[in-house]
């Protein structure tokens, strides 16, 4: 049994009035009042943390729009985003302004879209070493899928084996044979280490078993003028780069890496065609933003885009660039990034490349 020692305090509870049970009961709700209370300051704190975005603004865009593009102007990257973004612009009345961050195969420039904030004021035009990258360089600061929400592919652009007029083979069937019987002396011109247009080259030895040779350029221009000129053999460059050149009789087009033929260079076989399957390889262009884009902003912008690709005057422009329109909606998009991201990955493996 316990007793009162102190003798002030047991007078004073001595003479206290009985608790009040419902007085008891008012002043615990208050104090659970207060602790929701404060649980709501600090969700709020949380939510207003940079990187988040609880709500979107249903007048979008009431600013200029950012839209990335990872190269220096002049490329068709550049070409891409300046024809969407002049339409998004004359849809929405306000500025969508390309902003050009080349660096590091066009990892800087993705990197700033992968850390703003997700407000549908910064855009990113990515194509083919969005899933590429991840695979050839040692430090790449962001994932090609989890950092971003993919919007919608735009167009695609196959690969074209190119040869020059004074090589001996008519054909894709005559090229290889010839490859086949000089193992390691053919080579090939590639825009880079770790390229798409490198590791088209790799396929094709992977697809057609021969061991040609890369030589890397600063970039598939500069290779293909040398085919031109018989510094190098073959190169696998777009149909755009291509085409002027086949048509003016300075290269010739051995086959296509489409799955049907290009309405550019109608008369040059796909690599199906000419018997060598698994060659289906295509430069893609996309939209993507930030990830954690809120749904009506990411419904928003892919409705905008889609109208804007399907008017006569960009179809017309993106034809003169010999780009084929192929638009999808944001999961068709993400599915074909992470079959892109496998599929690169597995080449690289087998044709031994290193990140560099």
């Amino acid at each position: 049994m316990l007793t009162c020692t102190k003798t002030i305090a047991c007078a004073a509870a001595a003479n206290a009035p009985p608790i009040n049970p419902r007085a008891l009961k008012l002043l615990s709700l208050d104090i659970y009042a207060l602790g929701i209370y404060a649980l709501g300051i600090y969700a709020l704190g949380f939510y207003a943390a940079p990187g988040f975005v609880h709500g979107a603004d249903s007048n979008f865009p009431t600013r200029p729009v950012r839209v990335i593009v990872p190269y220096s102007p002049g490329g068709s990257s550049d070409a891409v985003a300046r024809i969407v973004s002049q339409k998004l612009g004359e849809t929405f009345g306000q500025q969508f302004v390309i902003d050009n961050r080349p660096g590091a195969a066009g990892s800087l420039g993705r990197e700033l879209v992968a850390k703003a904030t997700p407000d549908g004021y910064t855009l990113l035009i990515g194509d083919s070493p969005h899933t590429i990258n991840v695979h050839v360089l040692r430090h790449v600061p962001y994932d090609p899928i989890k950092d971003f929400t993919p919007i919608t592919l735009l167009a695609t652009a196959p690969q074209v084996l190119v040869i020059n007029p004074g090589f001996a083979a008519q054909t894709l069937t005559e090229f290889i044979a010839a490859a086949s019987a000089q193992p390691g002396r053919l080579n090939y011109g590639s825009g880079g280490s770790g390229s798409i247009t490198h590791l088209t080259g790799e396929l094709f030895k992977l697809a057609a078993r021969v061991n040609i040779v890369n030589v890397p350029y600063k970039s598939i221009a500069i290779a293909t003028i040398d085919v031109i000129g018989g510094q190098v053999q073959a190169a696998f460059p777009t149909v755009p780069g291509a085409a002027p050149h086949v048509r003016g009789g300075r290269l010739r087009a051995l086959a296509i890496s489409s799955a049907q033929r290009v309405t550019a260079l109608a008369d040059v076989p796909t690599f199906a065609e000419s018997g060598l399957s698994g060659m289906i390889v295509t430069n893609w262009f996309g939209v993507f933003a930030p990830a954690r884009l809120p749904p009506e902003l990411l419904n928003k912008l892919h409705k905008s885009v889609i109208d804007a690709m399907q008017s006569p005057d960009v179809r017309a422009r993106f034809s003169n660039l010999s780009l084929e329109i192929s638009t999808t909606s944001p999961r068709e998009f993400e599915t074909h990034l992470k079959s892109e991201l496998a599929r690169w990955g597995e080449v690289v493996k087998a044709a031994g490349i290193r990140p560099e």
